[in-house]
């Protein structure tokens, strides 16, 4: 009994060193992880590789950021934003980057704001094209070579009058005075009137932008008068021009309004020099 006992246990150990040895050769259990390990599963892709490809995402112009005549788009920015602030028509900024969808642009995409054939100095300046007389020439002109570019406008704050431009500026509106220009809270005149009253292009131009798209003013006109001044007439009941069109200084261009106005009717009036808002008071007649 007690050598048949043995027997059994002998065979009970046998059995079991047995099975061990089976399950250690049946192949490595890490293989099937191993074959996965960095492959996400469809349609689920590894974070780790998504955030990558997000850093890595190049915005169209980034190799321009920071060059004179060109401008980095930032949260909120509009193209009719930035066409008013870099002087510029929104079409033209539009066609100058090959915008198909003008109401899409990224923040941190880069644009040109200047036209291709400007000069522009590092202040932001925009000098006019060469030509054979010095101004206006496309480069493959045949003269364009022994043509010199013309001078720099003289900064707003030191040329008291737009005579230089050849612009001789009126008022846009008869009604009274209710704000002045403060350059951190006001960019322009505020003219008081009542609904309806006519409002004037102050100088003869062409119509860059004519709509509501621009938050804070309402009703909006922009003309255009030349490569260095903008005006803008703001918070109007009824636009009477349209995009395009060319007006006449002392055209009636709008009806006066409250349209985005906080304190009743009145035309907001500005004026820009290089996309840069300056003081109408030292452009307009003494009345």
């Amino acid at each position: 009994m007690k050598v048949s006992t043995l027997n059994r246990h002998a065979s009970l150990v046998t059995w079991a060193l047995a099975a061990v040895l089976v399950g250690c050769s049946s192949g490595p259990r890490v293989l099937a992880p191993y074959e996965d390990r960095g492959k996400p599963t469809q349609g689920n892709p590894a974070p780790a590789v998504a955030s990558k490809v997000e850093a890595e995402k190049v915005l169209p112009g980034a190799e321009n950021a920071g060059k004179p005549g060109y401008y980095t788009v930032r949260p909120g920015d509009t193209l009719t934003r930035i066409g008013l602030d870099n002087g510029q028509a929104w079409r033209d900024v539009a066609k100058w980057n090959n915008l198909d969808n003008p109401n899409l642009i990224e923040t941190g995409q880069v644009l040109r704001v200047a036209p291709p054939n400007a000069v522009v100095e590092p202040s932001g300046v925009v000098v006019r094209p060469i030509s054979n007389t010095g101004a206006g020439a496309k480069p493959g002109d045949a003269n364009a070579k022994n043509a010199t570019p013309a001078p720099a406008p003289v900064p707003a704050a030191t040329s008291p009058v737009a005579a230089d431009e050849g612009l001789a500026f009126i008022w846009p509106a008869n009604g009274p005075l209710l704000g002045g220009f403060d350059e951190a809270k006001n960019k322009g005149l505020d003219i008081g009137g009542k609904a309806g009253d006519p409002v004037l292009a102050a100088a003869d131009g062409q119509v860059v932008y004519a709509g509501a798209g621009l938050r804070g003013y309402g009703n909006l006109l922009i003309l255009k008068h030349n490569n260095t001044f903008l005006t803008a007439y703001a918070h109007n009941q009824a636009l009477l021009v349209k995009e395009d069109q060319k007006v006449k200084k002392g055209q009636k261009i709008a009806e006066m309004g409250n349209s985005d106005s906080t304190n009743g009717v009145k035309l907001h009036f500005e004026i820009r020099r290089q996309g840069k808002p300056v003081d109408p008071a030292k452009l307009l007649p003494v009345r």
